[in-house]
């Protein structure tokens, strides 16, 4: 039951049958049924040239390792004109747009510049190379103006690597050795991730003061009064010691209150004293609930602050505990994540749609019951993709957005953006500019982006895709159904794969969908009547994604 052959059908048949696609459907939202979009800023869109090398950074670093231009306007412009939402997006995860380190620092392999936002030099501004504040403003508020929530990437682990023009900071804040070895839990948390990357003492609870850099650099610019009398404000409300994880947990949160981000996707989570991650989200959840009570006309329901955690190499058949080694098995569930990136799913994707589907909706109806997954097939740091050539695009797709649990499209994934750049040194070559001119131009493009478009659209408009409970119908050809039940929604679908496309097919719906009722494929758009507890669309397709019209 391999996917290659129908998708192609698929895009021979059922594209052919819409010929535009419908506005998105709102649906009763879930995270655990959430489509969350990874635009890499640096790299998306570029509306604003002029913002492009600030504080003297140059284009000289080595090949996909400079800044290339992306950001929040760029972002911003794509939701505008509905991109996301044609996409099916419920949530935009933006890289960490906080001032990065200035210089450069040169591994071996050239010059290496902090465009992703994991090297930050200060974590109370918003760098100038991807934008202002006002434009990250502009960029939340019209997202929840889209119906689209916008989560924040945080980083506790690290500072920027030391370079000629940014110092290091006080040994008191940053350790800078020994470098991890992942034996245990000392040996992945109290140490360095790689030589350069000071590493902060999360786990400490000494009081400190504020880096002297830091303190130049407030004063210069104007602020030094303001931040620390905020600073002063925040410890005698929580009464927390002055040690260092504390003045990131007041950072990070307060641009929850200051621009409504409505989640976190928390970097290097294994890597961090797990108690600062619980801290972190409470004082994030009290920053948003201010947020909405000043924003009641902004905020997207009353959902509460969500946290994602990229705990390293986690996979969704390691349940709710994960092995940090040395013997310590660690759920960090219980220290505030809502959610956990599965970084098996690219290889488990491997196997056939109905062992990927029952076995994914086994483990959430199951040990991780009440809890999330994230899945991927392509990421900004993962140099195994499921698919590193971009030759299977469709099933990619198919097989991302129609597994149990929430689904991140990587920038790109969407489009068969190139994943293999020759002159990219290391895990640069995953991250080339978007590839929006083969989009406009390109007839095959154009065709792969509706399937995830179709596929992302079905997915939002109905919960059960990756909320719901699934259950094979029919293996040959394979036909499936999702159910999902709580007191405030019911939602069911049926997903039929691999149809030859030449000719219309009975589709079993019965139990799912009652004799004379309407239904309609949203791959093709066509509706057709239940009847004897089957369904037959006038045209053949070769995808068929069912639901009540």
């Amino acid at each position: 039951m391999t996917s290659k052959h129908f998708l192609n059908a698929a895009v021979a048949c059922g594209l052919a049958l819409a010929s535009a696609l419908p506005a998105a459907a709102q649906a009763p939202f879930s995270w655990n049924n959430a489509t969350i979009y990874l635009a890499f800023t640096d790299r998306f869109n570029n509306a604003a040239p002029s913002n492009d090398f600030p504080y003297g950074r140059k284009a000289k670093g080595a090949p996909l390792r400079s800044f290339a231009g992306g950001d929040l306007a760029g972002i911003s412009a794509k939701i505008k004109d509905g991109y996301f939402s044609r996409l099916g997006v419920d949530a935009i995860w933006i890289t960490p747009p906080v001032e990065q380190i200035h210089g450069a620092l040169d591994d071996g392999r050239g010059d290496m510049y902090g465009f992703h936002g994991y090297w930050a030099k200060d974590f109370t501004s918003v760098d100038a190379n991807v934008g202002t504040a006002a434009e990250l403003h502009t960029l939340v508020d019209t997202a929840h103006a889209h119906g689209i929530r916008v989560l924040l990437d945080v980083v506790m682990n690290q500072t920027g690597p030391v370079t000629a023009v940014d110092p290091v900071w006080p040994a008191e804040w940053v350790r800078t050795d020994p470098v991890c070895s992942y034996k245990d839990y000392r040996s992945t948390v109290e140490c360095m991730l790689v030589p350069n990357l000071p590493d902060f003492r999360t786990d400490s609870n000494t009081a400190v003061a504020l880096p002297p850099a830091l303190v130049q650099k407030w004063k210069a610019e104007g602020r030094y009064e303001r931040e620390t009398a905020e600073l002063d404000a925040f410890f005698a409300r929580t009464g927390y010691a002055r040690a260092p994880r504390y003045y990131l947990i007041k950072w990070h949160a307060d641009w929850v209150r200051k621009y409504g981000f409505d989640g976190f996707r928390a970097d290097t989570v294994k890597h961090v004293d797990p108690i600062a991650w619980k801290e972190l989200k409470r004082e994030a959840s009290t920053a948003y609930e201010e947020w909405k009570g000043a924003h009641p006309r902004q905020k997207l329901g009353d959902d509460k602050f969500y946290m994602m955690a990229e705990v390293y190499n986690y996979a969704i058949g390691h349940g709710q505990l994960f092995d940090i080694g040395g013997g310590m098995r660690i759920n960090y569930f219980d220290y505030g994540f809502d959610a956990l990136i599965n970084f098996s799913m690219k290889s488990d994707a491997r196997a056939d749609e109905e062992t990927l589907f029952s076995s994914y909706s086994a483990l959430l109806q199951g040990p991780l019951k009440g809890r999330g997954v994230v899945n991927y097939m392509s990421s900004h740091d993962d140099d195994s993709p499921f698919d590193p050539t971009r030759k299977r695009p469709f099933e990619t797709a198919t097989k991302l957005l129609l597994a149990p649990g929430a689904a991140q499209i990587y920038y790109g994934d969407e489009t068969a953006r190139s994943l293999v750049v020759a002159s990219a040194p290391g895990d640069a070559t995953l991250r080339s500019f978007m590839n929006w001119d083969a989009l406009a131009n390109d007839p095959e493009t154009k065709r792969i982006h509706q399937h995830w478009q179709r596929l992302g659209q079905f997915r939002r408009a109905h919960i059960a895709v990756g909320a719901g409970v699934h259950q094979m119908l029919q293996a040959s050809p394979y036909v499936f159904k999702r159910t999902f039940e709580s007191a405030e929604v019911s939602d069911r679908v049926v997903v039929a794969l691999g149809l030859s496309g030449d000719k219309p097919i009975a589709i079993p719906v019965g139990g799912v969908f009652r004799d004379g009722q309407v239904v309609k494929d949203w791959y093709s758009g066509q509706r057709a009547t239940v009847a004897g507890g089957k369904v037959v669309f006038a045209a053949a397709s070769a995808i068929l994604l069912i639901a009540q019209a």
